[in-house]
């Protein structure tokens, strides 16, 4: 207010600063109307993402408090205004539980993913190899998450470190999205290909030059993630590890397709696979004790159909990918498991076990 003799402005003068003075009071009011209407809209929402992330039936949490937390958002909000956003959110849909009492405390216990659910996706991040420990580390942040705050913190709390060799190569997020994108866009993608040496070093295959591939599937296989690709010069399908693969790229080329009779289902292709080295697809026949009927289960799935075949063996056939790793796991159970047949491929085992005989003769 200015505290000065009249005198010293005219009567029109007065007039004028007594309507610039009105003006900005209504321009701040008009400022403050519109900051309200915009908080009044997106506070119920917050309140929601509060109350989602930060309580559970065990862990509510009481007006006050919920009131602050607004207040650090920068959100002004009265006990009855809380009331009143709460029973909106629930007559939309959002279940927020609540106990009544001096100061009402509110919860949520509607959660996407049971903690069961939570656990076991914690424990199959922690056991896969081609995650490395950094990005393990955040994935098991973000998926404790899923579980609130207070229940997120408890599940952390109880995981079991797994002793898996975690891979080094920080751009498996990248490159996963790279192949998600071409596999769904069906453009091939150019990338290096590496091995390590006794010195962990990368040593890339082809001499470093570039493989260009047309990607059709993705395979998680114990602990490791691999890219099944279409070969069109050798109308065959080969394995990558993802975590293997560097400088993954796109191009502007569209993906081979393999011919009708070669595509599958992706879950019956894994299921013929041994340790994910491809091979070519035969039925066989083998006879195994019933101690491994268990075995067989895990291996080829409880749909394979067992035979009784005497007292003690059964019988089952199965399509394979013949390739050295199924000669090594028929090898694995010793006398509790005999190829029968195609006699092709008993040829191929007896030639694969008489190598690793003449490996150890004479001592050498």
């Amino acid at each position: 207010m200015l505290k000065s003799d009249n005198s010293l402005f005219t009567k029109s003068e007065k007039s004028v600063i007594i309507i610039l003075s009105t003006s900005i009071q209504k321009g701040e009011w008009y400022t403050k109307m519109r900051n309200n209407e915009k908080f009044n809209r997106i506070r119920p929402l917050k309140i929601w993402e509060i109350l989602q992330r930060e309580t559970d039936e065990d862990h509510p949490m009481g007006t006050e408090k919920l009131r602050a937390k607004l207040m650090e958002c920068g959100i002004e909000a009265h006990r009855t205004t809380i009331y009143e956003d709460i029973k909106l959110l629930n007559d939309s849909g959002y279940e927020i539980m609540s106990r009544r009492g001096r100061s009402n405390q509110y919860y949520v216990i509607d959660r996407k993913f049971s903690n069961p659910e939570i656990h076991i996706l914690l424990d199959a991040v922690q056991a896969s190899s081609f995650i490395t420990e950094k990005k393990t580390a955040e994935l098991v942040d973000k998926i404790a998450q899923l579980a609130g705050s207070q229940k997120g913190l408890v599940l952390k709390k109880n995981i079991v470190q797994f002793n898996t060799a975690k891979s080094s190569n920080e751009c498996i997020y990248y490159n996963v999205n790279e192949i998600i994108t071409a596999i769904n866009n069906r453009q091939k993608i150019i990338f290096l290909y590496f091995d390590y040496d006794s010195n962990h070093n990368r040593v890339y295959r082809k001499g470093g030059h570039h493989y260009v591939v047309s990607p059709y599937a993705t395979v998680f296989d114990d602990g490791h993630y691999y890219i099944v690709v279409y070969d069109k010069r050798y109308n065959t399908m080969a394995n990558y590890r993802i975590d293997r693969m560097d400088k993954v790229e796109i191009i502007e080329e569209l993906a081979d397709m393999p011919p009708e009779e070669m595509q599958f289902d992706i879950a019956t292709y894994k299921k013929s696979l041994f340790g994910m080295f491809s091979g070519e697809t035969t039925e066989v026949t083998i006879e195994a004790h019933r101690t491994l009927i268990d075995a067989i289960f895990d291996l080829f799935g409880e749909k394979v159909r067992i035979i009784s075949n005497g007292e003690k063996t059964v019988r089952f056939t199965v399509d394979v990918q013949v390739s050295p790793l199924f000669f090594g796991w028929c090898c694995s159970f010793g006398e509790r498991v005999k190829l029968l047949g195609p006699n092709n491929i008993i040829e191929q085992l007896k030639e694969y076990t008489e190598a690793v005989k003449q490996q150890y003769e004479n001592g050498e």
